[in-house]
């Protein structure tokens, strides 16, 4: 009963949801869910584990795509669909949040599957050459408007993903990127910039 409010309230809150308003979801007093779970870290994953190992599954197929410009769009649409339909998701896959075992795999899965599409598609010249890893994580970080666009449009992230997709491809007309790309460590500072920021 509580997992199942939790998923709930972060789906429709995010991941900073106050502990009591999930215990009063799930008809319990706060001291039975800190008890239970009591650090925010281990309830959310607990919540999310299933989730989080169906999304390394995805990356996986992905990666064996035969086309890597394909396997990225199937990627990243799946990635969105997911998101579109809940907010902590959106939370937990574009900050950082300490202390989620199952987390941690999954951001270094997601980027080693990003890692590996970028260069096969560099390789067959449908991924634009400057492009980095962490170029890609700091756009998609612009999903957190996904919750926005879809209480207003239930399909308007759609045509934001396709946006954010094209300036990916590969085009002899592209300019080139201004500026590095961040380092990873840099990108890390900016997804905790990000929040949640509730302990």
């Amino acid at each position: 009963m509580l997992v199942e409010a939790a998923r709930e309230v972060f789906a429709e809150q995010g991941l900073d949801a106050p502990f009591d308003v999930i215990a009063r979801r799930a008809g319990v007093g706060s001291a039975t869910l800190y008890r239970r779970f009591p650090t925010r870290a281990v309830l959310v994953d607990e919540v999310f584990r299933d989730t989080l190992t169906e999304t390394m599954a995805v990356g996986e197929r992905a990666r064996t795509a035969k086309d890597a410009w394909t396997g990225l769009l199937d990627y990243m649409e799946t990635v969105f669909t997911g998101l579109a339909a809940d907010r902590g998701a959106i939370d937990l896959m574009t900050t950082r949040l300490e202390g989620v075992t199952t987390l941690q795999a999954v951001h270094a899965h997601n980027r080693r599957t990003v890692e590996v599409l970028l260069r096969r598609g560099r390789e067959q010249g449908t991924v634009r050459g400057d492009l980095s890893t962490e170029d890609l994580f700091a756009l998609a970080a612009l999903s957190r408007t996904v919750p926005a666009l879809t209480a207003t449009a239930p399909d308007a992230w759609r045509r934001a993903l396709a946006l954010l997709l094209d300036g990916l491809r590969a085009s002899p007309s592209a300019a080139p990127l201004p500026g590095p790309s961040l380092t990873a460590p840099q990108l890390d500072e900016v997804l905790g910039h990000l929040g949640p920021h509730r302990d």
